[in-house]
């Protein structure tokens, strides 16, 4: 029985004060939310900051990128050993704003993807096509082709407890958001894709939204069948607007 998730991916934003309030908030809005997994991916630099403020809680530490080296003379870069160390669980890997400004491979991302599972970590793959591919009837060439730099070197058995978060890139950040019925049919192409290789492994993966997820289409989207939560952006840095998301997911799942 797959669980909800609905995890908050800070990118760069945030300060002591601010990682102080907003847990503080999540806290209190969150208190009495039952059904739903919640994780929030703060700027590295405040992990440790943030892992102390959710002592007791039941928000889950997570993270926004690992690099592919566990040690060595690589400055600027955080391990998955690291990533461990401080209490972080959910690392995002893939996301589009790491493929489009960092140049980040297909190759690359499996091998993030490999080394965090072999730490013990769970990765939140992004995939997604962009507008132009999305209006050349691409997106399920694009998220075909970003599942299989992993499926294809390291069994459909690496996706065992794995989230893949289907992002389209031009509803990131931009106010439009796919609707529920195209989200749903992409989702369900990914989880079909998955199960042609192993039908277990596909039911069991979490499948999350994420562009431009807000309070306002949250309950429509996690209505859908395939749908399992959502990594969501800006709304995360508003306690408020990120629980209404959780508490969204939560109602629609225990229905």
């Amino acid at each position: 029985m797959r669980h909800p998730l609905v995890m908050g991916n800070w990118k760069l934003n945030g300060s002591k004060t601010v990682v102080k309030e907003l847990i503080a908030g999540l806290r209190n809005e969150l208190s009495s939310v039952d059904g739903c997994g919640v994780a929030i991916a703060p700027p590295v630099m405040y992990l440790d900051q943030a892992k102390h403020a959710l002592s007791g809680s039941q928000i889950v530490l997570g993270a926004q990128n690992v690099d592919v080296n566990l040690s060595g003379a690589f400055t600027g870069e955080v391990s998955a050993d690291m990533l461990k160390d401080v209490g972080a669980q959910y690392i995002i890997i893939g996301h589009s704003e790491r493929r489009t400004y960092h140049k980040e491979s297909d190759e690359l991302i499996a091998k993030k993807f490999a080394l965090l599972k072999a730490a013990g970590l769970i990765p939140v793959l992004c995939i997604g096509e962009t507008e132009a591919e999305n209006e050349a009837g691409k997106t399920e060439e694009v998220c075909a082709r970003q599942i299989d730099a992993v499926l294809k070197t390291q069994g459909a058995e690496a996706f065992n407890g794995v989230v893949i978060a289907y992002e389209p890139v031009w509803a990131i950040g931009t106010g439009k958001s796919a609707t529920p019925a195209q989200a749903q049919a992409v989702h369900k192409f990914i989880r079909d894709h998955i199960a042609k290789e192993n039908h277990a492994v596909a039911a069991q993966v979490i499948l999350q939204y994420g562009g431009s997820v807000n309070d306002k289409n949250a309950a429509e989207l996690f209505a859908q069948p395939d749908i399992d939560g959502a990594l969501v952006g800006g709304a995360s840095l508003k306690a408020d607007a990120f629980a209404a998301i959780v508490k969204a997911a939560a109602v629609a799942k225990n229905a």
